[in-house]
């Protein structure tokens, strides 16, 4: 069987990355529009509703305007932007979370998909809530960093730049005013009370991300030790495709003395790190923030709906 697609907004880096997955699929048809009326919402409504999936790649404005053009009932949409992730009329895109997750994702013809620093985050905060292990009010407080292809083509224009300012050379916190768009997603399909503290860092390399959440053993629900937690998320991911926890990182067992955030790089996998020690509890995602952090699990996401193999084109 052959599936229309219709990629609105393949000129960004997500798009690109989800057309470049299906160039080997002879049961995908890209369904492609005049670059001069690639913003001419009468042409994108006909190839929006003359698909059978569309892609939203898109700014948040933008894709709420593309989804209100879909009137074909057949038509399912896979939103890559902030606008509809914390929206429950909106399958939330990360089935491995759990089979209330992945059933929605089956069922629905509406799927946000995680945002890359989100996936990291909610990967680590989900489990913890839904065990009991991390009461909802915990003050959490992540800390991320990422490749700077997740920062847009402008962004990545100024990182190639032989010319580029100094600054670029080094690692750069942002989002210092605690408004980042994922905060809202990383609260609400955590669990949490609060939005958490949040201090994202854009680095000097292109592709690759790790997100850490520490935990203070005092402050947990129940007594646990660094061990128990990682036996908890272990018995969470066991048998995810894409998902893995690593062998137990406790005190003094470290293979090497540092966890690399590019080594995942082109690829929809996610790594779980547990390590510290019992009373001070560490936990970080690696992963790809173009692969599981954006056009992967949008690919994973439509796999899933259309019945296929999960890692189909992955």
């Amino acid at each position: 069987m052959s599936y229309k697609v219709f990629i609105d907004g393949k000129e960004g880096t997500t798009g690109l990355k989800i057309f470049e997955r299906f160039e080997k699929r002879s049961d995908i048809e890209i369904i492609t529009i005049d670059e001069e009326k690639r913003k001419d919402p009468v042409e994108k409504a006909k190839m929006i509703n003359a698909s059978d999936y569309t892609f939203l790649c898109l700014p948040d404005a933008a894709a709420i305007e593309s989804a209100a053009l879909c009137t074909n009932p057949n038509t399912k949409i896979i939103d890559a932007s902030t606008a509809h992730r914390v929206n429950p009329d909106w399958a939330y895109g990360f089935p491995e979370l759990d089979k209330s997750f992945r059933d929605k994702i089956i069922n629905s013809k509406r799927v946000a998909v995680p945002g890359c620093y989100a996936s990291g985050t909610i990967a680590i905060l989900y489990p913890l809530v839904k065990s009991g292990i991390m009461p909802s009010d915990y003050p959490v407080a992540v800390h991320a960093v990422s490749g700077y292809s997740g920062a847009g083509k402008k962004a990545i224009a100024q990182y190639e730049d032989p010319a580029r300012d100094k600054s670029l050379d080094s690692p750069r916190l942002y989002a210092l005013t605690q408004g980042h768009k994922h905060l809202p997603e990383m609260k609400i399909i955590s669990g949490l009370d609060f939005e958490p503290i949040f201090t994202p860092y854009i680095c000097d390399y292109f592709q690759g991300m790790t997100v850490t959440v520490g935990l203070h053993a005092r402050l947990l629900s129940k007594k646990v030790s660094a061990h128990d937690v990682w036996e908890m998320f272990s018995k969470h991911y066991d048998g995810c495709r894409f998902v893995k926890v690593a062998p137990f990182m406790g005190e003094g067992v470290l293979s090497e003395p540092f966890i690399p955030a590019n080594t995942l790089a082109g690829t929809n996998n996610m790594e779980i790190f547990v390590y510290g020690n019992d009373d001070r509890i560490i936990i970080t995602t690696r992963f790809d923030n173009l692969g599981k952090g954006a056009s992967g699990a949008a690919v994973q996401c439509m796999n899933i709906m259309m019945g296929l193999d999960e890692g189909t084109s992955l």
